[in-house]
């Protein structure tokens, strides 16, 4: 009973990616059922330093003022400009083992996302995007997969599927799948060398980048000593670690996030009830993550933010050419949270 508690708790979240988080469940994970049926280590992505594993996850973020400028490309759609006085950002995770064998390890995790834009006088605006993205928050509810298979005490294969509900709907019962479901998958074939250090190349099929896509995945997860370490899924991040304590931990490095929009608009601005808003950014970033108490921690993140692409686009041609470029001032950032993780007692059983 004791093993199959610790394992639930186990599964907590996110420090630098929601593969960094497979990674680290799929190892406590691991670890129990080494103890309990096979004397030898199978191979996994993880390495000694990165932390204990995060298994619920409550985040919120908030950017200060700034200022964008949409560009329309159609002669029927015009230009605009507007002063963004807060952008918030709440998120919340949980993520949790359901199969645990030596040779196959299965994480469910289940998320919920919420950003909302409120412009400095937003009752004089006129242009029809902004007037959405004022009266309707951007929300994505997902759910996902990750799946580790080792062969041996060398290779393994990390897999990772996901469907996300992306766009500003406002009651669930209204959401239309065919409008707003999002799906992704991940593939890592792995090797890992010694406790140490562990890498792997796969691709990665979705949204990371703003449009759905195919790039390449490039793991690279290595402690050098007792202080310092390096955890990536390269290009999407790259972090360097430092372990101040078992207690304190610090992160430095870059993360890309992007995403997908089903949005609402009205006509005459578009012929189509809705359209296509796709979205990326490049973080620099530097976190702190802190015990309060056993199993509760905190995290705290701050950095500056980089506009890759904030597009609209037909929602009905994938491939098509964005009809509104809008232009996003650079601006920092501020994040906090709070998240669960196995007590003590359970990891020295």
């Amino acid at each position: 009973m004791k093993n199959i508690y610790s394992l639930v708790l186990s599964a907590a979240l996110l420090g630098v990616s929601e593969q960094a988080i497979a990674q680290e469940i799929l190892s406590d994970s691991a670890k129990t059922a080494r103890a309990q049926e096979d004397p030898k280590e199978l191979a996994n992505p993880s390495v000694v330093g990165m932390g204990r594993s995060k298994g619920l996850v409550v985040r919120y973020e908030m950017l200060p003022r700034f200022g964008l400028h949409s560009e329309g490309k159609r002669e029927d759609i015009g230009n605009a400009e507007a002063d963004v006085r807060r952008n918030n950002k709440f998120e919340i995770k949980a993520y949790a083992p359901v199969i645990n064998r030596p040779h196959f390890k299965m994480v469910v995790g289940v998320s919920y996302f919420l950003e909302e834009f409120n412009f400095k006088q937003p009752e004089g605006l006129e242009y029809p995007l902004y007037k959405q993205l004022q009266d309707k928050d951007l929300r994505s509810l997902d759910g996902q997969v990750i799946m580790l298979k080792p062969f041996n005490e060398k290779n393994y294969l990390l897999l990772r599927v996901k469907g996300e509900l992306n766009g500003d709907y406002g009651k669930y019962s209204n959401i239309s799948f065919d409008k707003y479901l999002r799906t992704s998958v991940e593939a890592i074939f792995g090797w890992k060398k010694s406790p140490l250090f562990s890498y792997g190349f796969g691709a990665q099929f979705g949204y990371t980048f703003g449009r759905r896509s195919i790039y390449p995945a490039v793991l690279y997860n290595r402690t050098f000593n007792d202080r310092w370490g390096i955890e990536s899924i390269f290009p999407a991040n790259l972090t360097v670690r430092r372990n101040l304590s078992e207690k304190s931990l610090l992160f430095a490095g870059y993360k890309v996030e992007g995403a997908s929009y089903n949005v609402t608009v009205s006509p005459p601005f578009m012929n189509n009830e809705t359209v296509e808003l796709r979205k990326s950014e490049i973080r620099a970033r530097l976190r702190w993550e802190r015990e309060i108490y056993d199993f509760i921690w905190f995290g705290v993140e701050g950095g500056y933010r980089y506009n890759h692409r904030f597009n609209v686009h037909n929602g009905n041609d994938p491939n098509s050419d964005p009809i509104i470029e809008t232009h996003i001032k650079d601006a920092g950032f501020v994040q906090f949270d709070l998240f669960l993780v196995p007590p003590k007692r359970f990891l020295k059983q």
